[in-house]
């Protein structure tokens, strides 16, 4: 099976992960931090802002079932690239949107993603998302793995990741795993 990998930041990588874990063709999302200046970045390093670094995740997909257009039609509908360093309450320059593509190809598509968007005035404030090279990332430690749905309960759960969840279900429902359906 040929793969392909593409490293999104859209806000905290908590909501990011939950969203894109559960559609089809997604073979893998794990939770980390790109784009910054230094190795080997710490949660709390990166969360005071200080890095360079956005919480983002790395996503493994089968281009057979699901096409990266597809994956950046939901990351466009699924936070607001019209924020600077923001995502809601998540504010500083580790929650900022950004597509960190691996080569010319998904440079390609995420250009042309975003220029429609911008060409049919989707959002009434310009896109701020970046469109840059991918170049480093960094796995997040263990407890980030999963955390919406081992935490369903946390109040940032509910009132901020359990929304998104319900609006990537109506918007996008033919294109979630059986298992997250019910």
């Amino acid at each position: 099976m040929n793969t392909e990998i593409i490293t999104l930041a859209g806000g905290c990588f908590w909501c990011t992960e939950a969203i894109f874990k559960r559609l089809k063709g997604i073979l893998s999302v794990t939770p980390g931090y790109a784009g910054g200046t230094i190795k080997n970045p710490s949660y709390e390093r990166v969360s005071a802002g200080k890095t360079g670094h956005t919480e983002s995740i790395q996503i493994e997909f089968d281009p057979k079932i699901i096409t990266l257009e597809k994956i950046l039609e939901v990351f466009w509908h699924t936070h607001n690239p019209t924020t600077l360093n923001q995502q809601g309450a998540d504010i500083g320059p580790q929650y900022r949107s950004v597509i960190f593509y691996a080569n010319e190809k998904q440079k390609e598509i995420a250009l042309k993603s975003k220029n429609l968007l911008e060409k049919e005035r989707v959002y009434k404030d310009k896109i701020v998302t970046e469109i840059t090279p991918f170049i480093n990332f960094y796995k997040a430690g263990a407890y980030h793995e999963d955390y919406y749905d081992k935490n369903r309960d946390y109040p940032y759960c509910t009132y901020i990741i359990t929304p998104k969840i319900q609006k990537l279900m109506l918007n996008f429902g033919k294109e979630i795993k059986e298992e997250y359906k019910s």
